[in-house]
């Protein structure tokens, strides 16, 4: 299989390569991050919720960095929902940069500047997606 010129999904094809769930990971930092996120889950059941809100927005992010066939309106929804449910807009932006940094950690020295250049990239484009959204 070769790997994609997309350095977004190269990133996400390097960490599956390593972990078969970013689930722990990303919600270990960003609880470490944002302690006040953990009241946001409810205590039971809130595994599957957090690996179902982690996959769709890897999904939104591979579609936002990529083709942009539709799922990364997703972004847009998850605003609105998110602005309802009294989420921060800049916690909401934030998630999105825990996923980044989470993958930086888990590749070490595969996270490679093109990589790093396309996230800054992604994470400015999502932020300014998300404030149109608004």
């Amino acid at each position: 299989m070769n790997p994609s010129p997309n350095p977004i999904e190269q990133s996400f094809d390097l960490a599956a390569a390593r972990c078969a769930d970013l689930t722990p990971l990303v919600y270990q930092r960003l609880f470490e991050q944002h302690p006040e996120t953990q009241t946001m889950f409810r205590s039971q059941g809130s595994e599957l919720v957090k690996g179902s809100m982690l996959a769709l927005t890897i999904e939104a992010i591979l579609d936002f960095a990529g083709e942009r066939s539709g799922h990364f309106r997703l972004i847009a929804c998850e605003v609105s929902s998110h602005d309802a449910y009294g989420t921060p807009r800049d916690l909401f932006i934030a998630f999105f940069a825990i996923i980044r940094d989470t993958l930086c950690d888990l590749l070490g020295d595969q996270w490679s500047p093109d990589i790093a250049r396309a996230w800054e990239q992604l994470l400015a484009d999502i932020d300014a997606f998300a404030g149109i959204a608004a």
